[in-house]
């Protein structure tokens, strides 16, 4: 429904709302909407698998009808061209009760949405979390919510943020949580939300949270969150993802209460998030390169489970072995140290199998250190 605007004050008038708004209204950033059929049955159209071939045509031709139009989640707008009158409902609208501008972001949900988002699986406990104590400490207050979300209400540990050096167990200790509590996990990394079109990564944020939903008590665990969310001051390396950005604040906000969902963001880099997303996380865990103590616990985890015998000692590897993380002493040492043995025919990792893998790590790294003799 297209609407006459004044030049400064605007008169907005919707029919999907019982009282018309005459007052100026912030415009809506994103608003995403999902096909919601005729007012009357039609024996002739079909359009139950109504799918969009091309989202940034879309968004020209929604705009076309729509702009001027209140955004109210749960209220109606409706085609007059293609389809007349056929019904889309408001399932997202960012801010809530907002106008339809040139600069919204408008997404259409296919019919369907869901099924690529799958819960994952995971036999891992807190025990297999060697070392962070810190970040399993506050976790208790994650799992007492999960178990009793309706006891919480408004006190819900709703967003969380891990941070710390890759490899440190982030992504263990989430799916630790999800398998010792028996929830649904849902991982995803947060480059694969950023699109081929406009609105791609928008309308896999509400699928991933609608689905969350249906299947509560669960846990989001969204990896590399500063893959779109950079400060403003880098947001022109990764180029325009303000409708992922909005999309995801607008979850993260509780719009649609989301109870029994915990949303776990995590990155290597803090600091380099905007704050505008960093100040939505009510608590933040810290996750540290493992000690002397923590490495040997590491090392004897792997080393019991290697396909041939090790000469070195997990002492005198550990050693070796600070700075490193605990997917960096598994990876870059011991794999490595066994393909280079086997490679050798030898029937038992050396130390000069392990100062090969310790030098090809600290090339890459361009940090030479002293290798074990």
């Amino acid at each position: 429904m297209r609407l006459n605007k004044l030049p400064k004050e605007q008169v907005f008038h919707s029919p999907n709302i019982s009282v018309a708004s005459v007052k100026i209204k912030k415009e809506a950033k994103a608003v995403v909407v999902e096909g919601a059929g005729f007012p009357f049955k039609l024996p002739v159209m079909d359009v139950s698998n109504l799918e969009v071939e091309n989202k940034e045509l879309f968004e020209i031709y929604a705009k076309e009808q729509w702009i001027g139009s209140l955004a109210v989640e749960g209220s109606y707008l409706f085609d007059q061209r293609i389809l007349p009158d056929f019904a889309f409902k408001i399932i997202t609208a960012y801010p809530n009760n907002s106008i339809i501008g040139e600069n919204t972001s408008i997404v259409l949900l296919n019919s369907d949405k869901n099924k690529d988002i799958l819960s994952v699986k995971s036999d891992l406990s807190l025990d297999d979390v060697i070392g962070q104590q810190k970040a399993k400490t506050k976790c208790k207050v994650i799992m007492k919510y999960l178990k009793n979300p309706e006891k919480f209400a408004d006190w819900a540990p709703r967003n969380i943020l891990f941070y710390g050096v890759s490899g440190t167990g982030k992504t263990m200790l989430a799916k630790a949580l999800s398998n010792e509590l028996d929830v649904s996990l849902y991982l995803i990394k947060a480059t694969n939300l950023i699109g081929d079109h406009v609105g791609d990564g928008a309308s896999s944020i509400h699928d991933l949270f609608e689905k969350a939903g249906k299947n509560s008590p669960s846990v989001i665990f969204i990896d590399e969150i500063d893959a779109i969310g950079l400060h403003r001051k880098y947001q022109s390396i990764r180029g325009d993802v303000s409708e992922i950005v909005n999309a995801l604040l607008t979850e993260m906000d509780g719009i649609n209460n989301n109870e029994g969902i915990i949303t776990i963001a995590a990155t290597n880099n803090p600091e380099q998030l905007d704050y505008g997303i960093r100040s939505r996380f009510e608590d933040e865990f810290e996750f540290t390169l493992p000690d002397e103590k923590e490495r040997i616990a590491i090392l004897n985890k792997y080393m019991d489970s290697l396909p041939i015998a090790i000469k070195p000692t997990s002492k005198q590897l550990a050693d070796l072995t600070k700075g490193f993380s605990g997917r960096d002493i598994k990876e870059k040492m011991l794999k490595s140290s066994l393909h280079k043995a086997i490679s050798e025919e030898s029937d038992e990792i050396t130390i000069e199998h392990v100062n090969y893998a310790l030098g090809n790590y600290h090339k890459e790294n361009s940090s030479p250190k002293n290798m074990f003799v």
